[in-house]
């Protein structure tokens, strides 16, 4: 069911997981494929748990609400969804946006995260409320969302398998995400094998001005001369984009 997403290999997605969000991000930067403003979620995504280890997987989508009465709330047939989730590449996280104004109800919780766990989803990201949280970050499920919330209140699901905005990023299924303690990020699929080896060729430049800086004998001049320096080892980065 998978076949028709594109994957990575899984090398490539476990160094991907070790670089730093963003370092992933000037190096997308060096591709020039998107603009420098998209592709990430803003300052709103967060991890909730403190000890959060990086995760990267594929995306499966869903959007919710919950600001009706109860008795007014949607019913939906969650076995459609979780074939959804299973026709996307693992690892997966599960992307929700809940279309409210304000989020009053949360979508996730012990039960949901112990679902979407059995169905190879690692954690969420969530424009969202979450809840349970002791329960599972024992789980091992991660949490990236927007709101803690008490409530389910009448969480309901509207749609799924299509592209949703998190905070500023628009996911689609099958799109691969880097999350850490920085927020989260979306790879092209087409430039991900070169990153992790752009990000080297990156660090090697930064570090014509940051072993300048701690050589003990720093001068504008001389700072301004090993900037320059740095800047042009960048451009030749993007020029020739490996």
């Amino acid at each position: 069911m998978a076949a028709e997403f594109a994957k990575v290999s899984g090398k490539v997605l476990e160094e991907l997981k070790k670089i730093p969000t963003p370092a992933i991000a000037n190096a997308i930067e060096a591709f020039e494929i998107r603009p420098r403003n998209v592709g990430f979620c803003d300052s709103r995504m967060h991890p909730v748990f403190a000890d959060v280890g990086p995760i990267a997987g594929y995306a499966t989508t869903l959007t919710v609400g919950a600001d009706l009465p109860y008795k007014a709330a949607k019913s939906a047939d969650r076995s459609g969804y979780w074939k959804h989730i299973l026709s996307v590449p693992e690892p997966r996280i599960a992307v929700v946006r809940d279309m409210d104004d304000q989020p009053v109800g949360a979508f996730w919780g012990e039960v949901n995260a112990n679902v979407h766990l059995s169905l190879g989803c690692i954690g969420t990201v969530t424009h969202g409320g979450v809840r349970d949280l002791e329960e599972v970050e024992e789980l091992g499920f991660v949490y990236f969302a927007t709101d803690v919330l008490v409530s389910h209140a009448s969480i309901y699901m509207i749609d799924y398998g299509i592209p949703v905005n998190v905070c500023g990023l628009v996911v689609s299924p099958g799109d691969l995400l880097v999350c850490d303690i920085h927020g989260v990020i979306n790879v092209p699929m087409e430039i991900a094998e070169k990153i992790p080896e752009m990000v080297k060729k990156q660090a090697e430049a930064e570090r014509i001005v940051i072993d300048y800086c701690s050589s003990g004998s720093v001068t504008v001049e001389g700072l301004s001369s090993a900037w320059n320096r740095m800047e042009e080892a960048r451009r030749a980065l993007s020029k020739n984009k490996m």
